[in-house]
C-alpha cells in the first residue's frame, strides 16, 4: 500500500492526449480556459500538443506557455532535433521525448536498440545544450509490448541525462501486476534519482488501477486527462485517479488540489467536446452518490461512510437519497416524514411504508408524490 508520505505529481494531458479524442477540436481560447482552470485546480504539469503538429499547434503552445501559470507547461514530441527546436521556440518548460520500442513500432521506424539510444542521446544533448533549465523526459512508446531486456538497456543508457523516464501502456493491454513488476525493474535499473512517469490507456478498463500500481512500484508521475478523453478509449481520467488516491492518501490529495473544482472541470470538457458526463462517472456522474435500497438508506442516515468511499462534499457534489422506490424502507420514510415535520408511530409507519411500496411497484414515485402521500396520511 502507498505510504501516506509518498509524493507524486500529475501531468495532465488534456491539451495533448485529449486533443486526440475523436470529438476534440480545441480553439486557442478553449486551450487557454483549460490551462487556467487546471492551474487553479493545482495540477503540477500541463502537457500540450507538439508544435510540429500544425502551425496553429505551435501558436497555441506558445500562447499557453506564455500565460505565466504556476503549473509547468511541457510538450510531447518525437525524438527528432527539428521537433526539439520547434518545442524550445515555444518557451515550454519541459520536453517529453518518445521513441517506439515494441516490435510493432520498430518495424515502422526501422531502428534497432543501439540506434534508438544514439538518436535519443543526440536529441537530449541538443536540448541540454540549448536550454539547460528545460526538463527532459524520455519515454519508450508501447512499453508493455516491448522486450524487457531492450527496455532496460535503453533506460539505463538515457537515465543519467534526463529528469524522467516514461513507461507507456500505449494500447491499454497491461495488467496491474505487469505494471507493478516492470516499474520495479526500471526503478532498480535507473536508481532512485530519476523520476518515472506512467501513461496508461484505458482500452481494457485498467488505466486507473495501472496508474495506482505504477505509483506503488515507485513511479512519481501519472498522466491524466479530464474525463479521460484521448485516443480511442482515452487514458487515466483525472477524477477517477483522484478518487482512487483519495481513499489511500486523503490528506495529501486534499493538500495538493482544489478538489471542489472537479465538477467544473468535467463540465467544461464535456461542453467543449460535445459529450454528456457518463451517469456512472467517477465522482461527478449523476448516480455517483445515489442511494436507493432500504438497507443502504438506513445506514447512510446513521453514518454515510457505511456506503461511501469518500465524502462527496469534498469534491463539490452532493449525495442523492432515493426514498420513494419499491426498495425503500421504514427508516427512509420516517426520516423524510421528520423532514416535513410529520411523525408516525411504529405500527402506522409499517403500514405507511407498505402502502408506498405498493404504489411504487407501479412506477417509482417522485419526491413530490411521496410528500403528498405522507401529508394525506396524516390528514386521513
Amino acid at each position: 500500500m502507498i505510504e501516506q508520505e509518498r509524493k507524486w505529481a500529475i501531468i495532465d494531458s488534456t491539451l495533448r492526449e485529449g486533443e486526440q479524442f475523436e470529438r476534440a477540436h480545441f480553439s486557442t481560447d478553449d486551450k487557454v480556459e483549460i490551462a487556467k482552470a487546471l492551474d487553479a485546480f493545482g495540477i503540477e504539469y500541463l502537457e500540450v500538443t507538439t508544435p510540429v503538429a500544425s502551425p496553429q499547434s505551435a501558436r497555441d503552445a506558445r500562447a499557453v506557455a506564455g500565460l505565466g501559470l504556476s503549473t509547468k507547461v511541457i510538450t510531447h514530441i518525437q525524438t527528432r532535433k527539428d521537433a526539439a527546436e520547434a518545442a524550445l521556440e515555444t518557451g515550454v518548460q519541459g520536453i517529453d521525448l518518445l521513441f517506439g520500442t515494441s516490435k510493432y513500432l520498430r518495424a515502422a521506424h526501422g531502428r534497432d536498440v543501439p540506434r534508438i539510444i544514439e538518436e535519443a542521446l543526440e536529441v537530449i544533448t541538443f536540448i541540454r545544450e540549448q536550454a539547460p533549465g528545460v526538463e527532459v523526459r524520455f519515454s519508450a512508446e508501447d512499453t508493455f509490448r516491448s522486450d524487457e531486456h531492450d527496455l532496460l538497456e535503453i533506460y539505463r543508457a538515457v537515465a543519467p541525462y534526463v529528469d524522467r523516464v516514461g513507461l507507456a501502456d500505449t494500447v491499454g493491454v497491461a495488467t496491474p501486476r505487469q505494471v507493478y513488476t516492470l516499474v520495479r525493474e526500471v526503478r532498480r535499473a535507473i536508481g532512485p534519482e530519476v523520476d518515472i512517469e506512467f501513461h496508461g490507456h484505458n482500452d481494457t478498463g485498467g488505466a486507473i488501477a495501472n496508474a495506482f500500481e505504477a505509483l506503488e512500484a515507485g513511479a512519481t508521475h501519472v498522466d491524466t486527462t479530464i474525463l479521460g478523453i484521448g485516443e480511442r478509449n482515452g487514458i487515466t481520467p483525472l477524477g477517477g485517479f483522484l478518487a482512487r488516491m483519495y481513499t489511500v492518501q486523503p490528506d495529501y490529495v486534499r493538500s495538493k488540489y482544489r478538489l471542489e473544482m472537479l465538477p467544473e472541470l468535467d463540465r467544461m470538457i464535456a461542453r467543449m467536446v460535445g459529450v454528456e458526463i457518463p451517469f456512472n462517472n467517477y465522482i461527478t456522474g449523476a448516480t455517483a452518490f445515489s442511494h436507493k435500497a432500504g438497507m443502504h438508506l438506513k445506514a447512510i442516515y446513521l453514518n454515510p461512510e457505511s456506503y461511501e468511499a469518500y465524502n462527496p462534499e469534498v469534491f463539490g457534489v452532493s449525495r442523492k437519497l432515493i426514498v420513494a422506490s419499491r426498495l425503500t424502507g421504514r427508516a427512509a420514510i420516517k426520516k423524510r416524514a421528520e423532514e416535513l415535520g410529520l411523525s408516525f408511530g411504529e405500527e402506522e409507519l409499517h403500514r405507511l411504508t407498505h402502502r408506498i411500496k405498493e404504489l411504487a411497484d407501479r412506477g417509482q414515485l417522485t419526491l413530490e408524490e411521496l410528500d403528498g402521500i405522507l401529508r394525506e396520511w396524516v390528514m386521513a
